[in-house]
């Protein structure tokens, strides 16, 4: 069947809601406490985004952890000692500009505002740098249009808990703002317990939380969400190459998730715009329908962490040369996945509205069978005695394999159409020549195209298929 592609013209502001709307009615991604009105920037991962969400980071798991032999996984602690938290710099450093406007009360990102309406970047400005700018170039608040801001202030991004039943201030414990810390906390535990050897590195995927000032365009932005993140530990005069290395590695496996090549770029950091830890960051950024942002972040962090535990925790993390006996503290490089911006990628990439030959219109995900959340659905034709029975029976066979669907409700295309827009890659249809000849329709679903195919061979066609 002829397919035309079906643009939608919208405002920038409104480019995600097809998506949004998507995600809600097919039991993707929900708005979090909706029932108690909702609670800004937190969202549920219903049944098929949660399934989306495992198949990314099983697929990230088995790439980079099971499939080298110069890593291992670990699994650390959302809570860590307060002390982590000054040693790494986060406590003094981990901070963005605030400001209120005081007409309605918003909040916003002072060095976003500037940069955004003087197009002047405020990396390196000072609070007072920044409050003079607002007030001399009248800038207006985005959400009231008054010009009457506080002063800028520092606001720190972690979010804290008290840890005693008194509520004593010096027992604060700190919701970790990335994974990478209990890595190196447990740097020493696993180079003293496995056989590693330099360069090897140690990865794990887990939660993350930072107050941000100004969360939003979806599951771009939240205050909760997950990484799936790497230290790789090398000697210094390894890290140009290592750096290339998991840049090419990164660039990899935006392929093999199924993203476009064409909207995935390279974005260097300037020297004066690094982190404190860092010596080079390399971002990956993807064409997102709001704009071109940050999908993964790539950065050599020297030396910086481990000499700073080391230093405040008084336990040496060097490494001894099993060969050499040279003793040294490594130097890392940090490849970081966000996993909500994984699937908001894979979300932007894949959906498409296509308007058919007979002027009828379809939404569809094109997930690439390796992370679609359904990877075949079976129908019988009608619910009549014989083709139910025959249907789930092939559904049983398949359903060990594969996360299946099984579905008899409604028109076929109506079940196709619910099927293209979960991203399902495959449809049986088991119908009365099912009967007879033992075969059945198989459909494809970007092309639509439909074969007949034995139950025989189901197996190992559909095996081909989604490898």
């Amino acid at each position: 069947m002829l397919t035309l592609k079906y643009k939608r013209p919208m405002a920038p502001q409104d480019s995600l809601k097809p998506i949004v709307a998507l995600c809600k009615r097919r039991g993707f991604i929900y708005p979090g406490s909706e029932i108690y009105g909702g609670f800004a920037n937190t969202y549920s991962f219903g049944p098929y985004g949660a399934e989306l969400k495992k198949n990314i980071k099983d697929l990230w798991w088995k790439r980079f952890i099971q499939g080298r032999r110069d890593m291992v996984g670990l699994d650390g602690p959302i809570l860590l000692h307060p002390k982590t938290w000054a040693a790494s710099g986060h406590i003094e450093g981990f901070n963005d500009a605030l400001i209120d406007c005081k007409a309605c009360k918003s909040r916003f990102r002072c060095d976003h505002l500037i940069e955004e309406v003087l197009k002047q970047n405020a990396d390196e400005l000072s609070l007072h740098q920044m409050t003079a700018l607002v007030q001399k170039n009248k800038i207006k608040c985005p959400k009231c249009g008054a010009s009457d801001f506080t002063d800028a202030r520092t606001f720190n991004l972690m979010f804290h808990t008290p840890m005693s039943k008194t509520g004593d201030a010096a027992e604060v414990a700190y919701l970790r703002p990335e994974t990478a810390q209990a890595i190196f906390l447990d740097f020493k535990n696993i180079i003293d317990t496995l056989r590693v050897r330099i360069p090897f590195g140690v990865g794990q995927i887990g939660k993350a939380f930072r107050n941000e000032i100004t969360p939003g365009n979806f599951i771009f932005r939240v205050i909760e969400f997950e990484q799936m993140e790497i230290e790789y530990f090398i000697r210094e005069e390894e890290w140009q190459k290592k750096f290339e290395e998991w840049l090419s590695a990164m660039e990899t496996w935006c392929k093999l998730i199924g993203l476009n090549p064409s909207r995935v770029h390279q974005k260097e950091h300037p020297k004066d715009q690094l982190s404190h830890y860092s010596k080079r960051t390399v971002d990956l950024v993807y064409d997102f329908p709001f704009g071109t942002s940050e999908l993964y972040g790539l950065a050599y962090r020297t030396n910086f962490d481990l000499s700073r535990h080391a230093q405040c925790s008084g336990h040496s993390l060097e490494y001894t040369d099993p060969e050499t006996k040279e003793k040294f503290i490594p130097h890392v490089i940090e490849p970081t996945f966000g996993v909500e911006r994984t699937l908001l990628a894979l979300l932007c990439d894949a959906y498409e509205e296509e308007k058919l030959e007979n002027g009828e219109m379809r939404t569809v995900l094109h997930f690439s069978p390796r992370i679609a959340p359904v990877k075949v659905a079976v129908f019988p034709l009608m619910k009549k005695e014989g083709l139910v029975e025959k249907a789930q029976q092939i559904f049983s066979q398949l359903h060990s394999l594969w996360n299946c669907e099984y579905d008899e409700w409604g028109a076929i295309g109506k079940r196709y159409r619910r099927q293209d827009e979960l991203g399902t890659p495959f449809c049986i249809t088991v119908d009365f020549d099912t009967l007879e000849d033992n075969t059945v329709t198989l459909r494809d679903r970007d092309t639509m195209k439909q074969e007949r195919v034995a139950v025989a061979k189901l197996l190992e066609i559909l095996s081909e298929k989604l490898a």
